[in-house]
């Protein structure tokens, strides 16, 4: 029976010992936690005021990026499918009929949707108003150009904001981080002794306000740059296809079959006769 008290202790003990450790490691990281976020609640309110800005612009930061991505990704996937069947159309009636059927729910299919249309309008009422005045090729253009530049102001839509977050939260915390050191200063200056919880709390303020100013702006900036490449990259292919666009509607290219180019051929190729003899 000791034999057996023995072992059971000998196993006991390390798993008590574990226990004990986990429970001081448990302790020490809730302790640090509330240690961050009593450097906040020592604060005054300016401190607590840069706080809650700097977590507001985080949150919108955010936000931002996850509502353009989802949105540039549904565009994205909406274009390439329009694109594919527009070159596969016969014809701008057919281009037509297909927006018609399916929508014009992104950029390509928006341009050509109001190109066509106004080609029809001002073919049909010619130039009646003010705004309609001019060439069916220069109505044209000025709808295109219009449709364009609403396309870009809804890429651009949120990209200032994002701009003025990764540019102003460095500067922000900086200020959390200054002010926190001018609290750790009077502290010292008041006080009879260096006394380090005293300072510590007004140096960890100053810390975090560093670090969450940095955590607000980089992913701001990284977001910034990859939506402003990718509107630019898009914004390019929209001018490209809108030449081509106004190169259709202009001209009302089709594209014919082999039976009717070689009709077309044959009455385009006059019939040679032989010529008589003039008997003299």
């Amino acid at each position: 029976m000791n034999l057996v008290k023995t072992i059971l202790n000998q196993i006991a003990e390390p798993a008590a010992q574990a226990s004990t450790e986990a429970t001081a490691k448990a302790a020490e990281q809730l302790t640090t936690q509330q240690n961050m976020l009593h450097f906040v609640e020592q604060s005054d309110v300016v401190g607590k005021t840069l706080f809650v800005i700097l977590c507001l612009m985080s949150l919108l930061t955010w936000y931002l990026i996850f509502v353009k991505g989802i949105s540039n990704r549904i565009q994205s996937i909406r274009s390439k499918r329009f694109l594919k069947r527009f070159w596969n159309a016969k014809s701008l009636d057919e281009v037509a009929a297909d927006l018609e059927q399916n929508g014009y729910n992104n950029p390509f299919g928006r341009l050509a949707h109001h190109a066509i249309k106004a080609s029809h309008y001002h073919q049909q009422y010619g130039g009646s108003r003010l705004s309609d005045i001019g060439s069916s090729a220069d109505f044209t253009i000025r709808n295109m150009r219009r449709v364009i530049d609403e396309e870009t102001a809804r890429m651009e839509n949120g990209l200032t904001v994002m701009a003025s977050i990764g540019a102003t939260s460095p500067f922000i915390g900086l200020f959390g981080t200054v002010w926190g050191v001018y609290h750790a200063l009077i502290n010292i200056g008041m006080s009879d002794g260096v006394n380090i919880n005293e300072v510590a709390g007004p140096v960890g303020e100053a810390l975090i306000m560093t670090g969450l100013g940095l955590a607000v702006a980089i992913p701001a900036v990284l977001a910034l740059n990859a939506f402003v490449r990718r509107n630019r990259v898009m914004l390019s292919k929209i001018d490209s296809f809108a030449h081509d666009l106004f190169a259709f509607v202009s001209t009302g290219a089709t594209i014919q079959t082999t039976d009717s180019l070689t009709v077309s051929k044959a009455v385009a190729t006059p019939v040679q006769t032989q010529p008589q003899s003039i008997k003299e």
